[in-house]
């Protein structure tokens, strides 16, 4: 079965999932460079959206060449939810909304939001309905990314994804976690399995695709449609070229030198000055790629820090002088996580939140500009 979200057929089956400081028009842009797929722009909360917040409508920039346009949002009230999607129709802001139902950080489920909010099933199915019928009119595809649950012994995921079926998204993703783990252990690609055998639309998988061969196991293990991914591209960009080769059936994958991460990493900081049309606040930001770019190559502390430490692109472009190009990729690191990981945690809720699952009251002060499907 082709993957297709409204007109848009996706191929290579795969989705870059939105990342709080990551997956913004430069990394975005730099993705997209090396492979076919879905980028999905940063978590914009509806409320932000919704009242034109400065620093959100910075984020919501695209580029040119972006198509389709994908935008995250995440929210707790039907009606902001609405406003927000009712502003994407009319400005024409995007081609595709997902909605966020996986967040586990700590002050988004202790006001209801996030991965707390499908525990409340009539709540959950009224924020996705709205999104939907409010899209509908313009032809704007409405998806879902969401958690197993909060714990095991409050498991939703399976329920979720009927309700969200029913009510039209166009397909369900599903990080095989639930919010107690957050980004620890490993994730569950049964759970995976067993919602595509529950629904109809498509089931998108997400958890520990950390090299392309792990995409293609996890569809023939789980048999979902695609694969979103996240932790696995942080400093390596190239594995969209990875998926695009092994979706094609293709053995070949990118396993750059030092020379040509260094490449990649001038690019990168380049195209961070490009949307920030300020040097030296795009080389800051470019600092928290460094280590991941890094990982496993013979580079000295003393060199990777004056790197993470640099302010612009002269200064930069001095200390990747200084690498090795000729060192060879890796490959022990090879399948190894990246990016954040952490233990699990009791996920903190609301006072009885658990008590109700079929109240409609919106949480109070949930929505921030945080992450972390």
């Amino acid at each position: 079965m082709t993957l297709t979200l409204g007109s848009h057929v996706v191929d290579p089956p795969v989705v870059l999932a939105p990342m709080a400081g990551i997956t913004n028009v430069a990394f975005r842009r730099l993705c997209r460079e090396q492979g076919a797929g879905i980028y999905v722009c940063e978590m914009i909360t509806t409320v932000a959206l919704a009242v034109r917040n400065p620093k959100t409508d910075k984020m919501i920039e695209f580029a040119p060449e972006e198509q389709p346009r994908s935008m995250q949002l995440y929210g707790v009230d039907p009606e902001m939810t609405a406003r927000a999607v009712r502003r994407v129709v009319e400005e024409n802001l995007a081609d595709h909304i997902d909605l966020n139902f996986g967040c586990s950080v700590k002050k988004i489920t202790s006001k209801g939001g996030g991965s707390a909010i499908p525990w409340k099933r009539n709540l959950f199915r009224s924020i996705v309905k709205a999104a939907v019928d409010t899209a509908a009119p313009a032809g704007i595809p409405v998806t879902i990314k969401m958690r197993k649950g909060i714990d095991d012994d409050h498991l939703t995921f399976v329920e979720a994804g009927l309700i969200a079926q029913e009510v039209g998204v166009k397909w369900v993703a599903l990080h095989a976690r639930t919010a107690a783990q957050r980004y620890s252990g490993e994730a569950d690609w049964a759970a995976i399995a067993t919602l595509k055998d529950a629904l109809d639309v498509p089931v998108l998988g997400n958890g520990d695709i950390w090299e392309a061969d792990d995409a293609l196991r996890m569809v023939k293990e789980t048999g979902c449609d695609g694969v979103v991914v996240g932790r696995g591209c942080l400093g390596r960009p190239w594995l969209f070229a990875d998926l695009a080769a092994a979706f094609a059936g293709r053995p070949d994958r990118v396993m750059p030198n030092l020379g040509e991460v260094a490449s990649v990493m001038r690019r990168h900081a380049e195209l961070l000055v490009e949307w920030w049309g300020q040097e030296r606040e795009a080389v800051t930001d470019f600092r928290k790629h460094v280590a991941w770019y890094l990982k496993g190559f013979p580079v000295g502390s003393q060199l990777r820090q004056a790197m993470a430490m640099s302010s612009s692109l002269m200064e930069l472009d001095d200390l990747l002088g200084k690498l090795d190009p000729a060192a060879p990729f890796p490959v022990a690191n090879l399948g190894q996580p990246r990016g954040r990981t952490n233990a699990p945690a009791k996920v903190v809720l609301p006072y009885g939140w658990l008590d109700d699952r079929d109240s409609e009251a919106v949480p109070q002060d949930a929505e921030h500009d945080d992450s972390g499907g």
